[in-house]
């Protein structure tokens, strides 16, 4: 008998996945049974898993060989003790796509001033300002893992200068690379454009607060499709309503949906996006959770495991 493996994401995503994993699955070869639900937890050896899904305790599921979850973001559930299991963040070139896509989008926005020439259009004709080309214009990336790197890649590719940083020293062909407290400091001092792709831990809540907002240079814009509770939100407000900061696309926060009522909405420098920088595409998530159930049926390593004491 192949193996066992049961969906546990959101109900109405499983016709989609039951089609796009069983593709996936054959065509590495591995022979399977897909389940919806299951009677006998004991008896699964493979959770394809999302926090919106229907488990929280995983204790009845003693035989597990991995969780593969179809979320690249795993710090609302990494630290439940039922989930004693090797646990696999999603990392597939969907949502690496979809990232790159959105900051780039975004980044040429902010960029070419193209808000100025959509919302105002008065009758009046401006010739006197002319955006920099890209190659002159220094943009800033918190956070050089899979999705950072990919984006760093895309920006770079269209002629930004981009200076990364990361809390562990890295190397990126064509990426100025930093890490530690000085070299957070030194990004932010040169980042007109600044992104956030970290991970959410005790160590990088809050990394863009009254402090380090200071420290960018005067009007410099920030795109957030990282995880909300990076940015101090009090701290954004003020450096916006102050003119430090001269603009800023937000798309997570630290409640979701975000309130009706939150500042955001109204604010005149903020763009709401609801959270679609990098959606999971079935297609492509079938791909990686396959690669990864391969590895765990011919003994190879797990792709993309959590670091649980690193929380990502």
């Amino acid at each position: 008998m192949g193996a066992r493996i049961l969906f546990a994401g959101n109900g109405a995503d499983w016709p989609l996945y039951r089609k796009t994993l069983a593709a996936a699955l054959a065509q590495r070869g591995i022979t399977a049974e897909l389940l919806g639900g299951t009677d006998d937890p004991a008896s699964i050896d493979y959770i394809v898993y999302a926090p919106n899904g229907p488990i929280s305790d995983f204790t009845p599921y003693n035989n597990l060989k991995a969780v593969l979850s179809l979320w690249a973001g795993v710090e609302t559930f990494q630290s439940n003790r039922t989930l004693t299991a090797p646990l696999a963040r999603m990392v597939d070139r969907g949502l690496s796509d979809g990232m790159a896509e959105w900051v780039l989008g975004h980044t040429l926005r902010y960029h070419l001033g193209i808000d100025a020439h959509i919302l105002g259009q008065d009758g009046r004709w401006r010739h006197d300002v002319t955006p920099p080309l890209a190659q002159m214009r220094p943009v800033g990336l918190l956070g050089l893992g899979a999705l950072g790197q990919h984006t760093a890649g895309y920006l770079r590719a269209a002629g930004f200068r981009v200076a990364g940083w990361s809390r562990r020293p890295k190397t990126i062909d064509g990426i100025s690379c930093f890490d530690g407290e000085a070299g957070l400091h030194e990004v932010l001092s040169c980042a007109e454009i600044l992104i956030l792709l970290l991970p959410l831990t005790h160590a990088t809540e809050n990394i863009l607060n009254a402090k380090t907002l200071a420290m960018m240079p005067r009007g410099a814009f920030i795109l957030n499709p990282g995880r909300g509770a990076l940015i101090d939100d009090a701290a954004l407000l003020a450096a916006l309503e102050r003119g430090q900061i001269a603009g800023a696309t937000l798309d997570v926060f630290r409640t979701e949906p975000l309130p009706p009522d939150h500042p955001y909405w109204a604010h005149p420098r903020v763009t709401v996006t609801p959270h679609i920088a990098s959606e999971t595409r079935a297609e492509t998530a079938s791909e990686a959770i396959a690669e990864n159930i391969f590895r765990g049926e011919t003994g190879a390593p797990f792709l993309h495991l959590v670091d649980r004491a690193r929380g990502y």
